[in-house]
């Protein structure tokens, strides 16, 4: 599945600002890993799902709140786009 580089923009400056304040954004790349590496604990993906939900009207199923599809910028962004 592709997805639309705006949601991949708009993602990545979130997690950026919310969750990595300070480091370089060269580092976030779409694989690379946040929940397996912690970037993303439990209440940063109930505040990242949060996000999503209101940015692009869309609903995450609570299933759907995993590392499956959170784990990566590419990995949410093919989430969003599959609701969209």
């Amino acid at each position: 599945m592709t997805y639309h580089s705006s949601t991949m923009n708009v993602v990545r400056e979130y997690i950026l600002s919310e969750f990595l304040s300070g480091e370089e954004p060269i580092n976030l790349t779409p694989d690379t890993p946040l929940v397996s590496t912690g970037i993303l604990d439990s209440l940063a993906t109930l505040k990242l799902v949060s996000f999503l939900e209101g940015e692009f009207d869309i609903h995450v199923k609570p299933h759907e709140a995993d590392e499956e599809h959170l784990n990566t910028l590419k990995s949410i962004c093919e989430l969003v786009d599959s609701k969209r």
